[in-house]
């Protein structure tokens, strides 16, 4: 599962980067060749590198390369490394459950339900701020699957690969 998981979540990273260098690409293009400057794919740039940060953000947890500031951990040993482990896994997941996912899906209603729209794309806002709570949960579905493997005693260290 966890392999379907990091293999779609990459799939998605690449599509959208893909685009998003498309749209800068067209939108440099546009300005300097054609002097007529694109919105839509100046917007559509923006929102895609939120989709892009955001989601990709989620999956460098999952891989455990995220920035982390392991000045206390990386001296710790047993007990005490596996309480600071679980203490930072508890974090992650409260900010993930209650301000990417709850608030994040909070802002999505209150969007949807107001009618708001981008300027050029015209689409409903709600499906940029999307990104938020569906990183949330993929950050979260990483935090379990880490809290097992730390109760098992397999975590592996914040530098190390899971390749």
């Amino acid at each position: 599962m966890r392999a379907a998981v990091d293999t779609a979540l990459r799939a998605v990273i690449i599509g959208i980067f893909s685009v998003l260098v498309a749209c800068v690409v067209w939108q440099v293009v546009s300005r300097y060749l054609l002097n007529t400057p694109s919105t839509v794919t100046d917007e559509m740039a923006r929102f895609l590198f939120m989709w892009l940060a955001l989601i990709g953000g989620a999956y460098t947890l999952g891989l455990r390369r995220h920035l982390a500031i392991d000045l206390l951990t990386v001296h710790l040993q047993g007990r005490a490394k596996r309480l600071s482990e679980a203490l930072i896994l508890l974090i992650i997941a409260v900010f993930a459950g209650l301000v990417m996912v709850r608030g994040g899906g909070q802002l999505m209603a209150r969007t949807l339900s107001s009618g708001q729209v981008t300027p050029a794309l015209q689409i409903p806002m709600a499906y940029v701020y999307g990104a938020i709570p569906i990183s949330g949960v993929i950050m979260l579905y990483y935090c379990a699957l880490f809290a097992r493997d730390l109760t098992s005693g397999n975590l592996p260290a914040a530098h190390e690969t899971l390749d």
